[in-house]
């Protein structure tokens, strides 16, 4: 019997994939349908857009998205989730997709309950209402209606996928300090130039002055991150003004910031 070339033997290039760990192409009809609402990929470059392409199909291969709360997300919806996810990977690559396996969407914003023992030994309980959480090794959590209302307002500081994926890029080196995994002679002045912005910042807070980032960066090293990840796609120019360092160190690690407009 005559030996067929591999690109005519049916299904030998899934299993091909299935066997290199790639993940299947994502469905070029969906994947436009679903980037056209999201603001941040339209305003990419075609080499960015196609990298994005691939990150989000490796996401879509890797993990559990759960709907949570009476949600219900199609196939648009997930695209459009593992497409937001994903832009904090476009230089760094899918290795940030590392160390967990679930995201879990809830409809709206969610509540936790928080405790904390303080140095006289009383504990003290309360809750907290978020909009995203990430858990150092466990599921990355959305609320679905912050998702659409940063989707809506594309130019306001706030991505809530990108927040909670900068946490997850702040693990990946066993500890949440708010820096991802970097080379020696960069993380030295990433540290430095992050460190002097972020004290700015908690001192301004602290006076009670009025603040070009978001106050909630004050909250910790990395929730500092978290939040001028959020500012890189979402107002790169206001980044570049207040913190022209963090925006430099930002510009490197997730690559040029889409023209929003």
């Amino acid at each position: 019997m005559e030996q067929l070339p591999a690109r005519d033997v049916p299904l030998i290039q899934p299993l091909l994939r299935w066997l290199r760990g790639q993940p299947p192409p994502l469905d070029d009809p969906c994947w436009h349908r679903a980037v056209q609402a999201l603001p941040w990929v339209r305003g990419l470059d075609p080499a960015q857009q196609q990298t994005l392409q691939t990150l989000a199909a490796r996401f879509l291969q890797q993990k559990t998205i759960t709907a949570l709360g009476g949600l219900v997300l199609d196939d648009i919806d997930r695209v459009q989730l593992a497409a937001l996810c994903c832009l904090p990977l476009l230089e760094f690559g899918a290795g940030g997709l590392r160390g967990w396996s679930q995201l879990l969407v809830y409809p709206d914003a969610f509540r936790v309950r928080r405790s904390h023992l303080d140095a006289a030994g009383v504990l003290h309980e309360w809750d907290d209402t978020l909009a995203g959480e990430a858990w150092d090794s466990g599921p990355l959590i959305l609320s679905w209606a912050d998702v659409q209302a940063d989707i809506a307002d594309p130019a306001s500081g706030f991505c809530v996928a990108v927040h909670e994926m900068a946490h997850k890029l702040d693990a990946l080196n066993g500890q949440a300090d708010g820096s991802p995994p970097l080379p020696g002679a960069w993380q030295r002045t990433w540290t430095r130039d992050f460190q002097h912005h972020y004290d700015a910042l908690c001192w301004r807070v602290e006076a009670g002055k009025r603040t070009r980032i978001d106050g909630y960066a004050a909250q910790s090293p990395e929730e500092f991150f978290a939040v001028v990840s959020e500012y890189h796609f979402s107002a790169p120019d206001v980044l570049a003004e207040a913190m022209p360092e963090v925006a430099m160190h930002l510009d490197k690690l997730y690559g040029r910031p889409p023209r929003l407009f």
